[in-house]
């Protein structure tokens, strides 16, 4: 979304990616963007860094931005980066996956660049925290989060019940995400074997995939909830079985600023979020969504439990949190604020 817009706002935007480009390397090609793949092989390969650092020198940009460790690490090298050229990290994450040594690394890189930029004010104070990144260095910008048309939103084949088999009045709480142990799914699923103890037709659905997923169904088969969980895996119409969801459900332990989550507010679909500072950074409990303590599962199920039920509660929440994401976290606030550091940079 950032590289296409600037495009469009005029400046000259190339992406270079490290390894492989994926979906989308195909996308910035379709929008004009012109994309190089590195194909780097290993976590520190030689030959990516003098490739690297010849296509920047080639470049000559003014402005240039990384996005993840490696990125962020190569780009802060000694001699990588043309020394006209402003150097913009960007952290993603509260990411407390770090080693010490990943630590000290972008500790010792941290005097290498212009500026830093966060996507939430969780993950600045992690880096001013953890990698001793100065505050006068970092400007925090949110995600964008384009909002769907109420046509673009709707399902174009059966509807997620008719696909999965469920009734039409069936309650379906949902995920849409990785499948990984951040996103602590099986207090989740926990608190959808309470859940339908009280509201018998409440479903679990997953959209995604990673490695906890065959734990996540033998831990539904040991709590007798196995038929109450479904697993989508990787899905492109992700939006569209977002919108149909009675209830959106986030119990990390750590993110940076959620897209998933800025998805379903997006949707005008009911939120319910561990406490942990990212998440509430959107959701004001019981304004735009309700949060409960982390690793709390029988909270997770009482706030559930609360939204399946008091359908006007549901409607205020999903309203507020559709009318923050439209005022406060557009992609087009997003690009601008970036073009405002951008300029700040340049005329530094």
């Amino acid at each position: 979304m950032l590289a296409s817009r600037l495009l469009q706002s005029g400046m000259d935007v190339s992406v270079i990616a490290l390894n492989r480009g994926g979906f989308y390397a195909q996308e910035l090609s379709r929008a004009g963007v012109q994309v190089d793949v590195l194909g780097k092989r290993f976590r520190f390969d030689p030959l990516t860094c003098f490739r690297l650092r010849e296509r920047l020198h080639q470049l000559q940009p003014d402005i240039i931005q990384s996005f993840l460790f490696s990125a962020n690490s190569y780009v802060r090298l000694p001699g990588i980066a043309p020394k006209s050229s402003k150097v913009i990290v960007s952290e993603r994450c509260v990411d407390s996956w770090k080693s010490g040594w990943q630590l000290k690394a972008d500790r010792w890189l941290s005097g290498r660049m212009s500026a830093m930029t966060a996507n939430s004010e969780s993950v600045a104070e992690f880096y001013a925290t953890n990698a001793g990144v100065p505050r006068d260095l970092m400007t925090v910008i949110p995600n964008g989060q384009p909002v769907p048309s109420h046509a673009a939103a709707q399902p174009n084949g059966p509807t997620l019940r008719e696909e999965i088999g469920l009734a039409a009045d069936a309650r379906v709480v949902g995920f849409v995400g990785r499948l990984v142990p951040q996103k602590c799914l099986a207090d989740l699923v926990w608190a959808i074997q309470l859940l339908y103890q009280v509201i018998d037709n409440a479903y679990l659905v997953l959209v995604g995939d990673g490695p906890v997923r065959d734990q996540l169904a033998e831990l539904a088969r040991s709590f007798d909830c196995r038929d109450r969980v479904i697993f989508l895996g990787h899905r492109t119409d992700a939006a569209a079985l977002t919108k149909q969801f009675d209830a959106f459900c986030l119990a990390s332990s750590f993110e940076g600023m959620s897209n998933s989550l800025m998805e379903a507010m997006a949707a005008n679909v009911p939120v319910v979020v561990s406490d942990i500072p990212s998440n509430q950074e959107l959701v004001q409990h019981e304004q735009t969504g309700l949060v409960f303590p982390h690793g709390d599962g029988a909270a997770m199920m009482k706030s559930l439990k609360r939204v399946l039920e008091d359908t006007a509660l549901a409607e205020k929440m999903g309203r507020a949190a559709l009318k923050l994401i439209t005022e406060r976290h557009s992609v087009e606030q997003m690009v601008q604020r970036h073009i405002d550091l951008y300029q700040k940079l340049c005329l530094s």
